[in-house]
């Protein structure tokens, strides 16, 4: 009996917002990039995101790995897309004195 080969495909998918994620799952590719990057074997990963499957964890990173340049550049796009939100949220809301306005506020809600 011969041994069948056949292309399997990524499990990846685009949501709505352009946000690419494990097929069937909420976790990014972003997420799972970091934590590979940060030093975290498939196993590791599958640990931390139980809704992943360990088979899913090594064709994700077997894309990155075989595409790594052009995920890299979308995960580029995605931390600029963060830090432009980030900005824009931290321009509506005055931050400053905020750590202390907090804490004043618990040790009000204390007594």
């Amino acid at each position: 009996m011969a041994l069948m080969i056949a292309d399997t495909p990524v499990p990846l998918a685009t949501d709505a917002h352009g946000v690419v994620r494990v097929a069937g799952t909420r976790v990014t590719l972003d997420t799972v990039i970091a934590a590979f990057k940060a030093g975290a074997t498939a196993e590791e990963i599958a640990i931390q995101f139980p809704s992943l499957n360990l088979a899913a964890i090594y064709a994700v990173l077997s894309f990155y790995l075989s595409h790594k340049d052009s995920v890299d550049v979308y995960l580029q796009e995605r931390q600029q897309q963060a830090e432009q939100v980030r900005r824009e949220i931290e321009g509506r809301f005055d931050t400053a004195g905020i750590r202390e306005r907090l804490l004043a506020r618990r040790a009000n809600s204390e007594h």
